[in-house]
């Protein structure tokens, strides 16, 4: 059983990134063989500066191994370390009708938030596609904003197939059974683009001061709040044994708690949560050749599986 995916590299991880996406990948790998890129070549669809983009790899590299990917059960990359995605792209785009990307919601969607609509944004499903077909995935785990993206890389390796002969193999989706949706400190959901983050591998003071900064209502101290409308326990919960939740939100009702209470027991929680993947990252951080050596290792276990594929895809398409 093999799975694989990508993630683009995007900068420093906050909490939303680990519980919505992070955690979920470091629990996958024990289910099977998994395949995990940094994917800067999807990344180039935003046009990042170049020096940017290669700062945000190895961060991205270093996030993942400090929270838990296990490099004898995953084989960590870097997408652009097998240009053979790139070809075998190109072969795909000659079986993958117009019709079928244009129908992509996320091409629609980032047109219409303002993005110039180059190919590499409407072939982005094409790209997707190589890079899951190309290691011979069975699954790959994917939220419902791409789960059209899998769907179109079925069609594309059914088409081929039939075109070609047996060639790729046929890929399931992947979801986890519950993905969390963090809140942010201004109650939308947590994102760079909102400002509204709690970083990871930030500063005490940093952590403590978004803590802090949380939105609540204006409740006094001696009145009863109601703990299931409130990011404070939003954000607890996620970090919090069933007891301990069950204990603020007796507290919250009964009055004589207050939010800021309630914030310092969450920045401690959260701040205990992390301490081992702070720790194991600054391990890494003092040595970051060691990084890059896993990113090669893992480079060159992905190219061998795509080598082996695309033997057979240009045999089949007669390039060889």
């Amino acid at each position: 059983m093999r799975i694989l995916t990508g993630i683009q590299p995007s900068g420093t991880p906050h909490i939303g990134n680990y519980f919505g996406a992070m955690r979920q990948v470091c629990n996958i790998q024990d289910k099977g063989e998994t395949f995990l890129f940094i994917a800067d070549y999807h990344s180039l669809t935003t046009g990042p500066a170049p020096d940017a983009l290669r700062s945000r790899v190895l961060e991205l590299a270093l996030n993942y191994l400090a929270c838990g990917v296990d490099t004898e059960k995953t084989v960590l990359f870097r997408q652009s370390d097998v240009p053979e995605v790139c070809e075998l792209t190109w072969i795909l785009n000659n079986v993958t009708p117009v019709g079928l990307l244009e129908r992509a919601h996320s091409y629609k969607d980032k047109i219409a938030k303002g993005f110039a609509p180059n190919n590499g944004l409407f072939s982005y499903p094409v790209l997707m596609a190589s890079d899951i077909l190309i290691y011979q995935s069975n699954l790959v785990p994917v939220g419902k904003d791409q789960k059209q993206h899998l769907e179109i890389t079925r069609d594309i390796a059914i088409k081929f197939n039939n075109q070609y002969g047996e060639i790729f193999t046929i890929p399931d989706e992947l979801i986890p059974d519950e993905v969390a949706i963090v809140p942010g400190i201004d109650g939308q959901k947590m994102s760079k683009s909102y400002n509204n983050t709690i970083p990871i591998f930030g500063k005490e003071k940093e952590i403590r001061k978004a803590i802090m900064n949380i939105v609540t209502d204006c409740k006094g101290l001696e009145e009863p709040k109601d703990p299931d409308h409130c990011n404070v326990v939003a954000l607890y919960k996620l970090v919090a044994t069933p007891e301990e939740l069950e204990e603020m939100k007796e507290r919250y009702r009964a009055g004589g708690y207050g939010y800021g209470h309630a914030k310092m027991a969450l920045f401690e929680k959260l701040w205990n949560y992390f301490e081992p993947m702070r720790k194991r990252r600054a391990e890494l951080e003092s040595d970051i050749g060691y990084v890059w050596q896993i990113l090669a290792a893992g480079a060159e276990k992905a190219r061998a599986e795509a080598t082996r594929t695309m033997d057979k895809v240009r045999r089949a398409v007669g390039l060889r």
